[in-house]
């Protein structure tokens, strides 16, 4: 769909907007382990990590997303938890490896987000087990 800006002649008209739709984000939150609550919003389709590194919000995912790590673990409530898709053998793999693993702990590169997510509380481990020895993050694209 082509969106016009507010000084085309066929914008107001049926079947034009003035503006991109919004229609396709979802609202989820984070919650630090310090109890902080962090609001994020994200289109349909992204991952949790993507959302959670677009907001600035300390998810690390130190492989960048390719479910080759535990570092970004995060933990949902039950209702939540039982929404998604079972995890592949990949991601329990290295959901074994996560720090503070719980029953609802899942990736947050390999949990997209669909409108049924709206709302989504996940919680950030109190630490992860990171692959870097000095302490460094990977840069986010």
């Amino acid at each position: 769909m082509r969106i016009f800006s507010g000084s085309s002649p066929l914008a107001g008209k049926a079947g034009f907007s003035t503006s991109a739709s919004r229609s396709d984000q979802v609202t989820i939150y984070f919650i630090t382990p310090e109890g902080e609550e962090i609001e994020a919003k994200g289109e349909e389709g992204e991952n949790v990590m993507e959302v959670a590194h677009d907001h600035d919000v300390e998810l690390e995912g130190a492989c960048e997303g390719s479910c080759a790590c535990s570092t970004c673990h995060v933990i949902l409530d039950d209702e939540i938890f039982d929404k998604l898709p079972e995890p592949t053998d990949e991601e329990n793999d290295m959901l074994d490896l996560a720090f503070g693993l719980t029953d609802t702990s899942r990736l947050g590169c390999q949990v997209i987000l669909t409108k049924e997510l709206e709302g989504a509380k996940f919680r950030l481990p109190s630490a992860t087990r990171n692959m870097y020895v000095d302490g460094a993050k990977p840069a986010h694209h």
